[in-house]
């Protein structure tokens, strides 16, 4: 039997018996060790998933998703988007999933069904899994009812009888005793073409894994009966047709590629057991501020996503370590350059002692990009998520020196909009003011 547990980015997990809540949760000795072994085997590819502690508890990292463990146990993480949780866990579950549901949705650009029933309600009660799972069932099922796309395959075979076209070729090198067969071609009208089998896949997947929507993947599978499953997930993406004739299919291709893994070349997936999949947050928060930034994006201006076109210095007439600023805005007169940070702020904090949280590291970061980028003379950007210390951009700017300034603004995660100060008035902010 699943057993679900969720928990918060940067979360607890032991063996040992302790209260649990969004933040800690014991897990059974055959959970933990898949976790050691999971942990283990994606750290050789340089992705710290999780943190050995003790013998007996592990704490996660700056991941979210879904991590599904031979024994039946269902690991769902979620963001840590605030400093102080609510007394009562279930508001923080259901605020932290309603968060990652909308990034996700926005960042992967998923549709929404066109005839759902199931309530928005009933879906941020839903673990990840089940939510994807529920989304690419409701829009399957309204596919079907559209009607499912067949084309004409051309077959080749031998056959006792003559049907469509004989192969006059194949036929003359007939040997002896095989005479009285045809070698023959003729074409059928089959739903066996690529977009189908990808979709028969994800299917099966869905229909063995979900708990919650088990009558409907039932029901679909039934529909679906006749359709080979994908032998090659990736060919036969490459191969699928965007055509006016298969406008109905566009909404369910995000879905079908989320679910078969085939979406996220940069998040964790691929695992044998169950849907797991996960997300890096700092990854996710900064497309996410992406999609935020191109939404606010006056008319005239450009935004260059992780701009490479500068180097920290110069060997033997080659640039040695590449700047890579998250964004570089730009209307070809003015220019800023921005930064996405996925860490939570504190403004009522003292700036002597604390700086609100922000690292010296990445004032160094920035000093480097506005040097290099805005030739020293500009105004550069550090966002960050928006939480209880963090509501309101600062107003002040920090001053690297009298031409070079840097400011320091949210990112309201449930209105995927950056909220900017009043004392940037120029350009850019003026005109999505």
């Amino acid at each position: 039997m699943t057993h679900v547990i969720t928990l918060c980015e940067y979360g607890s997990l032991t063996t040992a018996a302790v209260d649990p809540s969004f933040e800690q949760h014991t897990v059974t000795p055959s959970a933990f060790n898949f976790l050691c072994d999971f942990m283990s085997k994606h750290k050789k590819s340089g992705a710290s998933l999780l943190h050995l502690e003790s013998h007996v508890a592990l704490r996660l990292d700056s991941y979210v998703g879904i991590i599904e463990t031979p024994c039946g146990t269902t690991l769902e993480i979620l963001p840590k988007h605030v400093k102080k949780f609510v007394e009562a866990p279930e508001e923080n579950i259901l605020r932290a999933r309603k968060v990652l549901f909308q990034m996700l949705a926005a960042v992967l650009d998923l549709p929404k069904p066109r005839d759902s029933t199931v309530s928005h309600i009933e879906l941020a009660k839903m673990p990840l899994h089940e939510w994807v799972m529920a989304q690419f069932l409701a829009t399957l099922d309204a596919l079907i009812k559209h009607g499912v796309r067949h084309d004409y395959q051309n077959i080749e075979a031998e056959e006792r009888f003559l049907r469509g076209q004989l192969d006059v070729s194949k036929q003359l090198r007939q040997p002896i005793g095989r005479q009285h067969f045809f070698q023959i071609r003729h074409d059928i009208y089959s739903a066996n073409r690529p977009e189908n089998r990808l979709l028969q896949s994800a299917l099966h997947k869905v229909a063995k894994h979900t708990k919650q929507h088990q009558r409907l993947s039932q029901e679909l599978l039934h529909r679906f009966i006749g359709i080979p499953q994908s032998s090659n997930h990736k060919r036969d993406f490459g191969q699928w047709q965007d055509t006016r004739l298969m406008a109905h299919y566009k909404s369910i291709k995000p879905w079908c590629e989320l679910i078969l893994g085939e979406r996220m070349p940069w998040a964790v997936h691929g695992l044998t057991q169950g849907m797991s999949y996960l997300f890096p947050m700092e990854t996710l928060f900064e497309k996410y501020v992406e999609v935020s930034l191109r939404k606010q994006l006056p008319v005239g201006w450009r935004l260059t996503a992780q701009a490479n076109s500068k180097y920290l210095c110069s060997h033997k007439n080659e640039g040695i370590f590449a700047l890579r600023p998250d964004f570089v805005l730009t209307d070809g007169k003015t220019k800023y350059v921005l930064d996405a940070k996925w860490k939570l702020l504190d403004t009522c904090e003292s700036i002597e002692t604390s700086k609100y949280g922000i690292s010296q590291s990445d004032f160094y970061q920035m000093f480097a990009y506005g040097h290099k980028y805005l030739s020293g003379h500009g105004d550069l950007v550090m966002i960050y998520p928006k939480c209880e210390g963090f509501e309101q951009a600062i107003e002040q700017p920090f001053c690297f020196s009298e031409g070079l300034k840097l400011w320091v603004v949210p990112c309201d995660l449930e209105e995927a909009s950056v909220i900017w100060p009043e004392g940037l008035v120029m350009g850019f902010v003026a005109g999505v003011n």
